[in-house]
């Protein structure tokens, strides 16, 4: 037990996609979302930094880059299926605390069970550093939903993730890292020319419309 396990499964996260079993033009590995995530946070907490609020960047960087290693046991949900039924949501959390922590007790040496316990746990919490993951999460999944829906994928459960996503982001709407990301990142993102434009971004225009945010996009 000296850490041999742990350091083999970041590559087997490599091989869990996301979104399994539907068609996609770009696939996107477990691993690669957490380093987005990871990157997305840092900019969103430079972003909170620079507005005056203190970041905790080792608790964010640590939130961003393990939060979600615990895919390794169970495997990637889709996100329409995760959040569907609260029942379901709190028995995979539970499923995955479980095998979490056994994990940590059978794996990692016992000097660092209490720092691993630590970084494994769930990061999206009611820290200014856990809400930043919960909004570069989501922002990392309107993106991949985008891109799907950019190339022309005939899947609507990809505008469905793009509008869950996207309400989930503006769930966050106080934070100074949202509000730039609603006046500065969104509309470049809806700007180019793609399939389904119009309707994507009345789509977003309505979604904002819900939370009281008044936004153009150009054509």
């Amino acid at each position: 037990m000296g850490m041999h396990q742990y350091i083999k499964s970041l590559s087997d996260l490599e091989n869990i996609f996301r979104c399994p079993g539907k068609f996609k033009y770009q696939e996107h590995s477990v691993a690669a979302h957490s380093f987005k995530v990871t990157q997305i946070a840092q900019f969103l907490g430079t972003v909170e930094e620079h507005e005056g609020n203190e970041i905790d960047w080792r608790s964010l960087y640590e939130k961003a880059l393990n939060h979600d290693y615990t895919e390794l046991f169970i495997g990637d949900i889709k996100t329409p299926v995760k959040y569907a039924d609260p029942t379901l949501r709190a028995q995979l959390a539970k499923v995955e605390e479980s095998m979490t922590a056994q994990f940590i007790h059978t794996e990692i040496p016992e000097e660092f069970q209490e720092v691993y316990a630590g970084r494994l746990k769930e990061g999206k919490d009611d820290t200014l550093e856990g809400k930043i993951l919960s909004v570069a999460d989501k922002v990392d999944l309107l993106y991949e939903s985008f891109g799907e829906i950019q190339k022309g994928n005939p899947e609507s459960l990809f505008t469905e993730i793009f509008e869950e996503s996207l309400t989930t982001i503006l769930q966050f709407k106080e934070m100074a890292s949202v509000q730039y990301f609603l006046a500065n990142v969104l509309p470049e993102l809806l700007s180019g020319d793609f399939t389904n434009q119009e309707e994507l971004r009345e789509t977003s225009y309505r979604i904002l419309q819900n939370f009281d945010i008044k936004q153009t996009f150009r054509a």
